[in-house]
This record gives structure tokens, sequence and C-alpha cells, in this order.
């Protein structure tokens, strides 16, 4: 799909999950576990301490798109540089997720055709990822400041797709959406590292299901 078809993907699926740390040869089965409990979007985050080499997370990103095609839309999480958005694209990445708000970032995701979902978290900084071409800005860490927040930097700022991300669980994703949150992402909650090493997927696509029936009963 192109840009803003993907666009339109994430703003009707709402839930990307976020997968940190996680070897490579556990992508394709954890993948599939995730897609069969009804997640079509997938982050693979880069490493900020150089722990995995870049191009290593971008092999993973690459065996993924490979293997699944259009069935699930493939992105990278934790990029810090222009140079891992190349990688991410080379690789078949079709969206660039920060923590922070870079403008060169933004731009080189721009310039390559992938949806920027730059990280921010006071009005100050979204309103600058918006400025400099994303598409979307994660709210993070939102968890100390939840849904009331939200909804203050929404007044001035309802022209910006916001994402939430940091402490959302199926308990309190009705409330972000009362707040005008689009969408989430979504980390260890779903991505348990004991069930990945257990090699314990049916698990793992139970975990998915549930958020999956949660996000579909917060929009009600």
């Amino acid at each position: 799909m192109n840009k803003n078809e993907l666009i339109r993907y994430i703003e009707k699926e709402k839930l990307i999950v976020i997968v940190r740390g996680v070897k490579n040869e556990h992508l394709i089965p954890l993948a599939e576990a995730m897609y069969r409990g009804g997640v079509r979007l997938l982050e693979i985050t880069y490493s900020a301490d150089g722990s995995v080499p870049a191009e290593v997370t971008a092999t993973g990103i690459k065996m993924l798109r490979d293997h699944f095609g259009e069935r699930m839309a493939i992105g990278a999480g934790t990029v810090l540089t222009p140079h891992e958005v190349e990688l991410t694209a080379e690789a078949g990445g079709q969206f660039i997720i920060s923590p922070d708000t870079s403008e060169a970032v933004i731009q080189r995701t721009n310039e390559l055709g992938l949806v920027s979902i730059p990280g921010a978290l006071t009005p100050t900084e979204a309103q600058g990822a918006h400025r400099a071409g994303a598409d979307f800005v994660k709210l993070f860490p939102i968890t100390s400041l939840g849904p009331a927040y939200v909804k203050a930097i929404r007044a001035p700022l309802s022209h910006i797709r916001f994402l939430a991300v940091g402490g959302v669980d199926e308990t309190n994703m009705e409330t972000y959406f009362d707040a005008g949150i689009c969408g989430f992402g979504i980390g260890s909650n779903l991505v348990n590292r004991k069930l990945i090493e257990e090699g314990n997927f049916d698990a793992i696509e139970a975990l998915a299901r549930n958020f999956i029936t949660a996000l579909k009963e917060a929009q009600k």
C-alpha cells in the first residue's frame, strides 16, 4: 500500500505492537501469533545502545516484510538517525517511529515515502513534529500524565493525529479514546518475553486476541 493508504490503515487498525529485544529467529512465529490474534501493525525497534547492530534489526524487518507481504504492515521503532530510516526503507519497512522529535529523521522519512511517527510530550514538541512533516505524533511517555493531559493538549492541537504509548492496557483504552487519541502503541503487555522463550505462541495469540477485543469494545 502507498503512504496515504497506510495512514488510513493505521487510523483504522489503531494498534501498533512494539517488538523490542526479540531475536530475529523468533520474529516470524511471534508475528504470526500476533496476526492470528488480530494484530495488523508491528514495530521492530532498533537498539539505542548499539547492543544489537542496526543492520541486524533491518534484517529482521526485511524478513517479516518478505514473509507477510501486504498481510501485515511492518515498521521500525526507536529510530534516532536518518541512517536507520534508510536501513528501514531498504528493508521494505513502511513506517518510522521514534521516541523523540528529530527534524532530520522526519525529513528523511518523508523523502523516502514512509509514514512518520515521531515521539513528543509537550505542545511545543508536538507542534514542532507536525510542522516538520509528521503524519502522527506519538505522545510518549503518556503513563504519568494520562487521559486528562491528552484532552488538554488536544484542545489547541486538534489538527494533530495522536497515538498514546506507555502504560496503555485493556483497562484504560476507552478513556484515551474519549480524550481524543486515535491509536496506541503496546509493548511489554503483549510481547511477553517468557512466553517467547518458551515457544508458547498460542498464549501470545490469546493475549493479542484479548487486546483486540478490548480495543473494539473501547470504541463503542
